[in-house]
């Protein structure tokens, strides 16, 4: 074994101690602690950041960190939106929209997958846009939240922007899926 190949498990652990930091994440937030759900949501972020340019730098790239790590980051998101909103900063309908959207990309995918064939899932940048779009809001009202500089107006706008980026991305996936099928059948 390489000296270089030793390492290769360090973007996948950083990936797990992501996962693991759900929990204290949405504790804080559910106590409504927003100063410490921002110090944990930003240290996932650094670690994410990392392993990914772990990952790319010294290609120590796995299949189980081409899964694990945007089912980490997505977990993370889903954990804020739902926390956000059992607190009653969000309304429950946005969070249902998040939701709603992401389940009806996976069920697509596996409709596809069972029905028509084989693929290769990659997200569309109408869906890139969408998840920094969701980070950048949920970040912006943990700063208001937490009494650090950030004007109020974020957490309605965020609301609206959230919700018209998901609707988006959300058609977009099933016109992308649909077109595909046609075209495969």
């Amino acid at each position: 074994m390489t000296e270089a190949n030793r390492w290769r498990w360090i973007p996948n652990a950083l990936t797990f101690i992501r996962v693991l930091l759900i929990v204290p994440f949405a504790l804080a937030l559910y106590e409504e602690q927003y100063r410490v759900a921002l110090a944990v949501f930003l240290i996932a972020a650094l670690s994410d950041g990392f392993d990914g340019f772990l990952a790319r730098h010294f290609n120590w790239k796995s299949r189980l960190g081409a899964i694990a790590d945007p089912l980490a980051d997505k977990a993370l998101l889903i954990t804020a939106y739902l926390m956000l909103t059992l607190t009653g900063v969000l309304p429950v309908w946005l969070f249902m929209l998040v939701l709603g959207r992401d389940l009806l990309i996976v069920g697509g995918a596996l409709a596809y997958h069972f029905f028509i064939g084989r693929f290769d899932m990659a997200p569309s940048w109408l869906g890139k846009l969408n998840t920094l779009i969701q980070i950048l809001v949920v970040l912006a009202i943990v700063i208001f939240l937490a009494g650090l500089p950030m004007p109020p107006w974020v957490v309605p706008r965020g609301i609206w922007l959230v919700a018209a980026m998901a609707l988006a991305s959300g058609l977009h996936y099933i016109y992308v899926w649909a077109r595909r099928a046609w075209l495969t059948t």
